[in-house]
C-alpha cells in the first residue's frame, strides 16, 4: 500500500488558481516562450481573476492574460515568442494603451527579483545607467555608494511578488523542483520572492529519483518556499520544456496568425480555451494530426 508522503502539497491547477485573488501581483517564470507555466495561465483564463500585476520575463502567458483583458500592469524586460520576435497580443495591448507598462533592464528585473528574495527594499546595480530606461522610469532612484569610491547606481526596488507561478520538468510531492533543460530562467527567484508559489511539473516523481535524471545540481526549486504542486504533463505547451519537449512552432504559427485578426482569435479561443485543460491536450492533439494529413 502506498501512502501519501508528509507535507504533500499536490493540488491542481484550478485548485492552485482558486487561491488567488484579482488585484494581486503575479511573477510567472520561464523566458519568452521557454518552459512557461502555461497550464496554469490557462487555468487563469477559466477563473474570474482580472487587475493583474504580472511581472514576467514575458512570452504568450503575458499574451494570452492581455489578450484576456486579465493585466492591469506589466513589469518586464521583454515579451517575445522567440522565433517571432515581438509576442502580437502584447503589442495589440500596448498599442491600444489597455495596460500600464514597466519595463527594466533584464538585469535590473533580476536585481529587482533577487531584493525581493531576500526581503530588502531595493539592490544597487550598474546597469541601466546613461540608458533611457532611467528615463522612461523617472520613479527609479539613484544611490551613492558609502565607501571611498562614492559610486553612483541605481537603486532596483524589489520586485514583490504575493504569487509565483513557475512550471520545471521534474518535482516531488513536497515541493522540491528539477530542472532538467539549458537554463533555470530564474524560477528560483520568483519563487523566493513571492509569499506563495506553485509549481506546476511534467511528472511528479519520489524525491529519490532527482538523482538518476539530473543531480542534485539541476535541483533548482525548494519546498520552503512552495505552496503547491501540479503535476501538468505538456504543461509549458506552446512553449518548449527541455529535454521533454520542444517549442510546438506549428502551434505558436497559428496562435500568432489568429491574434492578428479578432474573428480569427474568436475562433481559436474557441477551439482551443473554451474547456478545461484535458480539452486543450485534445484540440492541441487534433491540430497536429490535422497538420500531419496536410504533410502527407
Amino acid at each position: 500500500m502506498t501512502t501519501a508522503p508528509r507535507c504533500d502539497k499536490r493540488m491542481t491547477a484550478d485548485e492552485a488558481v482558486s487561491r488567488l485573488e484579482s488585484g494581486m501581483t503575479i511573477g510567472i517564470g520561464g523566458w519568452g516562450s521557454r518552459r512557461k507555466p502555461m497550464a496554469l495561465v490557462r487555468a487563469i483564463l477559466r477563473s474570474d481573476l482580472t487587475d493583474l500585476t504580472v511581472v514576467s520575463y514575458g512570452g504568450p502567458d503575458v499574451g494570452l492574460l492581455a489578450a484576456a483583458g486579465r493585466i492591469r500592469r506589466l513589469v518586464t524586460a521583454f515579451v517575445t515568442l522567440d522565433s517571432i520576435p515581438l509576442e502580437p497580443h502584447f503589442r495589440t495591448a500596448r498599442q491600444n494603451g489597455r495596460l500600464e507598462l514597466t519595463e527594466l533592464d533584464e538585469a535590473m528585473f533580476m536585481w529587482g527579483l533577487t531584493a525581493a528574495a531576500h526581503r530588502l527594499p531595493f539592490l544597487p546595480v550598474r546597469a541601466g545607467l546613461g540608458s533611457d530606461v532611467m528615463r522612461v522610469n523617472p520613479w527609479l532612484r539613484t544611490v551613492v555608494s558609502p565607501y571611498e569610491d562614492e559610486e553612483e547606481l541605481v537603486a532596483v526596488p524589489a520586485l514583490a511578488l504575493d504569487a509565483a507561478l513557475v512550471h520545471l520538468n521534474r518535482a516531488d510531492a513536497r515541493g522540491n523542483a528539477q530542472y532538467l533543460g539549458p537554463d533555470p530562467y530564474f524560477d528560483d527567484l520568483f519563487c523566493e520572492a513571492a509569499r506563495e508559489a506553485y509549481v506546476s511539473c511534467e511528472r511528479v516523481v519520489g524525491s529519490e529519483e532527482f538523482a538518476a535524471e539530473g543531480g542534485p545540481q539541476t535541483l533548482l526549486v525548494q519546498r520552503h518556499c512552495v505552496t503547491g504542486v501540479i503535476e501538468a504533463p505538456g504543461g509549458a505547451h506552446f512553449t518548449s520544456c527541455a529535454p521533454d519537449y520542444e517549442r510546438d512552432e506549428a502551434f505558436q504559427a497559428a496562435y500568432a496568425a489568429a491574434a492578428a485578426e479578432p474573428a480569427a482569435w474568436r475562433q481559436f479561443t474557441r477551439r482551443f480555451l473554451s474547456g478545461d485543460e484535458e480539452d486543450y491536450r485534445a484540440a492541441v492533439a487534433a491540430f497536429a494530426a490535422d497538420r500531419r494529413g496536410e504533410d502527407a
